[in-house]
């Protein structure tokens, strides 16, 4: 068996990335076929523009490397790459192999980062162009449903201990501007990229310098041509053999931090389906238990919080790797970069892709809501009653006196005897607060204790997020699939 083994067959290792989670597109762009290809794109570029800066370099030769750009042998450079051990090199050979003419001059200057590390920027920038639509749909899911229950009173939990009420669709807001700051995170770092473009083996650019014999406006031209033919707005003026690795450290960063946002998220999903008060979607099929067949257990959630984890903890190889680079470049980056770039990417993608299909068919139970708001708004009320108290006449310490005992008693009722909540029914039973009996409803309103949740959720989708989404508006109809 060759060196990984067959990653087809059920008798070896495959990462759960791309078997189970992750999306066809996303496995794409981190393939061999693709990176491969792109090596070859890249050695075309330089050849085309070296032939328009007056290299000899001919038409038939340039038109062999096109006409070859996809027939690539796996076979023929894995076993070149056993031979020479050096990937590029083997890949030079085999892209020789189906183009004879212009066998000699492919990789003309260059060294092995020329395509290595181009790729890798290449890869990184249509990564993010994947992933910005993605997350762009789930922030917009996540504003309908804020949207529609915008008004829904739900109570409110600071240290997961009951507090004031807020509302759902306000709630859901908390999430929605999390996700908006990794959108602007992922569109400056996607802008910010910049190519190393054609710099040699050290970043002098020598080796260019010396096959235009001296002319530094031709290795400019060069290194701007292919640039552009990449697809870059810019290029580094500066690197080692490599680009800087603190580009690997920004990108994973702002993937680490969508990760957090996405745990948080899913973790308030996971406790409010405890409390039986929302549900991510459920199939008609799904089970939820091996051995209790009535459970709907949160998987997806779950499954988001699980690779979330896993995210976060891989912006440390960047870290390490940009802090350990001696001079000009190491190789010790290279096999870490192989795991850690391709896998950051493909767990994003499948948190989103398991994040926008959550979002789609969340489920809210108002009765339960309404239940516990019920549970636990006398006790805030009683600020209220005291003041409507006070206003017919009566005295604010007294009736916080009588408050307190009956709070007291009611509390005892809950917490010993475990029944509902009987405040209220304590305090319309006392004569004393006979003049605000006709009140209690009203006072007990539960979207009187909401505050400006609800003009809050109209001005932040209207100012902030809308206007964030707008450049994705063509993207926005795509339903998530889920791989399992």
């Amino acid at each position: 068996m060759s060196a990984g083994g067959d990653h087809g067959s059920p008798d070896t290792y495959r990462s759960p990335l791309a078997s189970r989670y992750a999306s066809p597109e996303m496995c794409f762009v981190f393939s061999d076929r693709y990176k491969f290809r792109t090596w070859r794109q890249l050695w075309l570029w330089l050849a085309e523009a070296e032939q328009t800066l007056g290299l000899p370099i001919t038409d038939d030769q340039i038109q062999e490397m096109k006409s070859n750009l996809d027939n690539i042998d796996f076979k023929m450079a894995a076993e070149e790459e056993k031979r020479l051990r050096h990937d590029v090199m083997a890949h030079v050979h085999t892209f020789g192999h189906c183009c004879p003419k212009a066998a000699g001059i492919i990789h003309l200057g260059a060294t092995s980062c020329y395509v290595g590390d181009n790729t890798d920027l290449i890869i990184l920038r249509n990564a993010l162009d994947l992933l910005l639509p993605k997350l762009a749909r789930v922030i917009s899911r996540l504003a309908d449903f804020a949207k529609e229950r915008a008004s829904l009173p739900t109570l409110g939990f600071t240290h997961f201990q009951p507090a004031q009420l807020t509302t759902v669709g306000k709630r859901c807001c908390l999430w929605i501007q999390d996700l908006c700051m990794d959108l602007q995170n992922l569109k400056r770092v996607r802008d910010d990229l910049r190519f190393r473009g054609v710099k040699g083996t050290t970043g002098t650019q020598a080796s260019f310098l010396q096959l235009f014999e001296g002319d530094d406006h031709k290795v400019e031209q060069l290194d701007k041509m292919v640039t552009e033919k990449a697809g870059f707005k810019r290029a580094f003026i500066i690197t080692g053999q490599t680009y800087t690795r603190k580009v690997d450290i920004e990108v994973l960063s702002v993937l680490a931090s969508l990760g957090a946002s996405v745990h948080k998220i899913c973790t308030d999903i996971r406790l409010l389906a405890n409390l039986k008060e929302m549900e991510e979607p459920f199939e008609k099929q799904q089970i939820g238990s091996s051995a209790m067949p009535y459970k709907r257990n949160p998987m997806r959630s779950e499954r988001c919080c699980s690779l979330a984890r896993h995210l976060m903890t891989l912006v440390m190889d960047p870290l390490q790797t940009a802090s350990v680079q001696w001079f000009e470049r190491t190789l010790d980056d290279s096999a870490n970069r192989r795991i850690c770039l391709a896998e950051a990417f493909l767990t994003a993608d499948t948190i989103l892709n398991t994040l926008q299909n959550v979002s789609e068919g969340l489920v809210v139970y108002p009765k339960v809501i309404e239940r516990r708001i019920r549970q636990e708004l006398p006790f805030m009320a009683t600020e209220n009653i005291i003041m409507a108290m006070v206003k017919a006449g009566g005295s604010r310490q007294d009736c916080h006196e009588k408050i307190r005992v009956l709070s007291q008693q009611a509390a005892a009722v809950v917490k010993q005897e475990g029944g509902d909540n009987d405040l209220i029914e304590r305090i319309q039973a006392d004569a004393y607060f006979s003049p605000i009996h006709s009140q209690l409803d009203r006072l007990l309103d539960p979207s009187s204790f909401t505050g400006r949740a609800s003009q809050q959720v109209q001005r932040f989708l209207e100012e902030e997020v809308y206007p964030l989404l707008k450049p994705y508006e063509s993207v926005m109809k795509v339903k998530a699939e889920l791989c399992l």
